[in-house]
């Protein structure tokens, strides 16, 4: 307790939480737009409860990583060999969780785009999913980003308790987020294909970090921060057609009525 009581008035120490939290957000936007996607596969009664415990769960997970910290620095240590990379548990977890954010990108894709290759699989022009493969679905790509997330954040601060409370905190600002975000994602369907893309991206740069091919973090928001800012002048535009399209309408109807006059 004294421990934590010295640590909390150190100015370096409030620096760092902030820091880290902050990393932590950013990081977790790529989990939060999984997430939203999976858990919109779900009947309407479910998906609150999924979006809950999917993340209370990788909560769990992501403590329990962080008391085995000593452990997880350890996977950045080669295993063997291979194309002039030295390959490390780290690297082959990005790739398989790269591999695995391709696939399931590519077959919503695919069934976004032609619906009626298995009809037995949809409802409401959505593939549906389990309640128990979501929450397994997101707890195994929350393992990915969490390890990726504490190996970069064991770079930044040496305290156990500034990871913890960043952690914490990080996880309960998506918790809040994923519902909206969710219901935007469901309300809009052009985002779904704009977020769909942005996994098969993101699964890419996870498959060139574990080939030792790094790129940076900057790069991949940005690029979904345009795309996004593009995707909002769209809906803009589509909204203001709709409006001229229903003054349209209004206008003969109200140009009969007078003459009828």
């Amino acid at each position: 307790m004294t421990d934590l009581i010295a640590l909390a008035t150190l100015p370096e120490a409030w620096a760092a939480l902030v820091t880290l939290i902050i990393m932590e957000v950013v990081l977790g936007i790529d989990n939060l737009v999984f997430i939203s996607i999976l858990t919109n596969k779900l009947p309407e009664s479910q998906r609150r409860n999924a979006r809950r415990i999917g993340l209370g769960l990788a909560l769990v997970l992501r403590l329990l990583l962080l008391g085995t910290v000593a452990w997880i620095v350890q996977l950045t240590t080669p295993l063997f060999e291979a194309f002039g990379h030295g390959f490390s548990w780290k690297d082959i977890i990005l790739i398989a969780g790269g591999l695995f954010l391709v696939w399931k990108a590519t077959k919503e894709i695919h069934h976004n785009v032609d619906p009626e290759e298995q009809p037995g699989e949809l409802v409401g022009g959505a593939v549906k999913t389990g309640f128990t493969a979501a929450i397994f679905q997101i707890l195994l790509l929350d393992l990915v980003f969490s390890i990726d997330s504490i190996i970069t954040a064991v770079g930044m601060t040496d305290h156990l308790p500034i990871m913890v409370i960043a952690v914490i905190v990080a996880v309960t600002l998506m918790l809040v987020a994923s519902g909206p975000l969710a219901r935007f994602i469901e309300a809009n369907p052009t985002i779904v294909m704009l977020a769909l893309a942005f996994l098969l991206m993101i699964g890419t740069t996870l498959i060139a970090d574990g080939l030792g091919f790094h790129v940076p973090k900057g790069y991949v928001y940005a690029a979904m921060t345009f795309s996004g800012l593009v995707e909002l002048l769209n809906m803009l535009a589509r909204r203001k057609r709709r409006l001229d399209r229903a003054m349209a309408g209004e206008n003969p109807a109200a140009e009969a009525s007078g003459s009828s006059h």
